[in-house]
């Protein structure tokens, strides 16, 4: 994500903090400053903290079973409303994703034990009061983890209870059915936490949005592996491409760029390779800084991902979800043409009009 630094890395898996969050901890000591002094803002920024390492460890409990089935997540960026872990991608099968659902809340009740041991007794009446520093820290950390566990696993998308709901549903109805009911439950527990936060705490209005948006990418990026099972890319590419030599100059760049509705462009060698890829913006940056009659490749900063043209489009799909376009090539890789998000979206659309429907095959020149 944008505005946020990794703090460290951990077995592969970068642990990223967002500025908001840095802003909210602030937000956290000042406030308790003007109740209480030095010592008070120092104690709610360090429990607040410690919040946020359980939230670290229980997206590690995702993690790190995820990675039993083979689902690398490279980055976890916490936020002010938790933690968000980036996986390549989705499990194949429900019960890989009910353990991987699971595994997060039950770090947090392992997490809840080890404290009460070592507070020697808990209260949860008095644990509950969590902004009370005369209550132990370790009592509080308990509470809080015990909460995070019994809030997580409501089934509502996309919080984990809501994929343990997904989960279980697929195994009557299809990946993509369940989602879609599951995304629904989602969107309708945000509307109610929405609601809830106008007349409450307004952290509940950030956590409703989050709760909405994050339910409805889930289902369209669920739609779109569905479009994409099976088909091969050769069939899903953008064929009638426009392509730049690495020869040419930034005024045929432009020219292009005004001819066509494309977002990107390749940049190809002679022999008809991918070297590069330009994006609209990174024309019109190439006009601004240099002559007409400059050449262009240099502005060209992207490698382009490439998959071969009788692969299928799932191969392409993480990269897709990131933002970028994917070059489709022959055997000897040369550039067929591009995979992009728009292409990607016209093939859900006709699927979900006649899911019947055959893409015809091209053939592919030797």
């Amino acid at each position: 994500m944008r505005w946020s630094f990794t703090l460290g890395t951990f077995k592969g898996t970068a642990v990223r903090i967002h500025v908001t969050l840095l802003l909210f901890l602030a937000w956290i000591g000042m406030a308790a400053f003007q109740r209480g002094g030095a010592q008070a803002a120092g104690q709610s920024v360090l429990f607040i903290s410690a919040v946020f390492l359980c939230v670290v460890l229980h997206e590690f409990g995702h993690i790190l079973t995820a990675r039993r089935f083979g689902i690398v997540s490279p980055e976890v960026t916490l936020l002010p409303i938790g933690g968000v872990a980036d996986m390549e991608s989705m499990p194949q099968k429900p019960y890989q994703e009910l353990l991987i659902a699971f595994a997060g809340p039950a770090v947090n009740i392992a997490i809840a034990a080890v404290l009460i041991a070592v507070a020697g007794a808990f209260n949860l009446g008095d644990a509950a009061h969590i902004s009370d520093p005369s209550i132990s820290i370790f009592e509080r950390l308990a509470a809080t983890n015990v909460f995070l566990a019994v809030f997580n696993l409501i089934p509502a998308f996309p919080m984990d209870g809501g994929r343990v709901l997904r989960a279980a549903l697929a195994m009557w109805l299809g990946q993509a059915r369940a989602t879609r009911i599951a995304a629904m439950i989602g969107q309708g527990f945000a509307l109610f936490l929405g609601f809830a936060g106008l007349f409450g705490h307004p952290m509940l209005l950030f956590i409703a949005i989050f709760v909405y948006m994050a339910a409805a990418g889930e289902a369209q990026m669920t739609t779109m592996a569905e479009a994409a099972r099976g088909l091969p890319a050769r069939d899903a590419m953008e064929h009638r491409i426009a392509t730049l030599n690495r020869g040419s100059t930034v005024g045929e760049a432009v020219d292009i760029l005004l001819a066509t509705s494309q977002d990107d462009f390749p940049v190809v060698d002679h022999a008809g390779r991918p070297a590069g890829l330009l994006s609209r913006a990174e024309i019109v940056e190439a006009l601004r800084v240099s002559e007409p009659g400059a050449p262009v490749a240099p502005f060209a900063k992207k490698e382009v991902p490439t998959i071969g043209a009788h692969e299928t489009v799932d191969a392409a799909l993480p990269i897709l979800n990131a933002g970028d376009s994917v070059g489709v090539v022959d055997a000897e890789g040369r550039l067929l043409g591009l995979l992009t998000r728009q292409s990607l979206a016209e093939i859900m659309m006709i699927r979900d009009a006649r899911p019947d429907w055959r893409f015809p095959r091209r053939e592919i020149a030797s």
